[in-house]
């Protein structure tokens, strides 16, 4: 197999599984403006397939336990907190997400 055959086959699964996970098709159907993907980071990939896959806006949130991880990281001298802080929401931005709900909004504001 060729590997742009390959990331369409990922795609797709990916796809197939949110469409059985998430069901995000019947939240389209029942009226949805926004579609959410939570949590943030452990789900850039799928965070990506509704941006391609569905023409609508794309939330997403950084739960509490990745602000938790951060903030530990920073506190123990392990990695730059402000470093870490916009990575993240860069990241996400680069999956897809055109908005972003997080615990370090006056952080990136």
């Amino acid at each position: 197999m060729q590997p742009v055959l390959l990331q369409h086959l990922a795609i797709e699964k990916v796809i197939r599984w949110i469409r059985t996970t998430y069901k995000k098709p019947f939240d389209i159907q029942e009226g949805a403006d926004i579609l959410m993907v939570k949590p943030g980071m452990a789900y850039l990939d799928v965070l990506y397939a509704l941006k391609e896959r569905f023409p609508y806006p794309i939330a997403t949130y950084s739960v509490s336990g990745e602000y938790a991880m951060i903030k530990a990281a920073g506190m123990a001298g392990y990695a730059d907190e402000t470093a870490l802080v916009c990575e993240s929401a860069v990241c996400m931005y680069r999956a897809g997400a055109d908005l972003l709900i997080t615990y370090f909004a006056k952080e990136l504001a």
